[in-house]
């Protein structure tokens, strides 16, 4: 099951990529659960959309280095490079935890931090 969920996440990134939502929503089950730690938890595909539609002005530029599957768990990995609130690039290194039902997105758990300085 893992390999199948590894490949939902992977379809569903590329979605992303392509700004598409709609496509990266069916992905995702209609009752998601997506929590910002220490954030915001947003709830419903209707409030992840909005989210995204605010958020997501361009697509945004990540790379995931490492996915990590096990049962109905996968672990993303990776950098996201940014702009700040003046434009300036910020690279963040992240790990999204999602647990998958019925071979959909039911809840992320996204930790999000600014990269240190390389």
């Amino acid at each position: 099951m893992s390999r199948t969920n590894k490949a939902v996440l992977e379809a569903a990134n590329e979605a992303i990529r392509a700004l598409d939502i709609e496509a990266f929503l069916a992905f995702c089950t209609d009752d998601i659960v997506w929590t910002a730690m220490g954030e915001q938890s947003l709830h419903g595909k209707a409030a992840v959309r909005g989210w995204m539609k605010k958020n997501y002005i361009e697509a945004p530029r990540f790379t995931v280095t490492e996915l990590i599957g096990e049962n109905d768990m996968v672990a993303a990995l990776g950098v996201i490079d940014a702009a700040d609130d003046q434009g300036r690039p910020v690279r963040h290194d992240y790990c999204d935890v999602w647990r998958f039902r019925d071979g959909k997105m039911a809840e992320l758990r996204a930790f999000v931090v600014v990269s240190a300085q390389r």
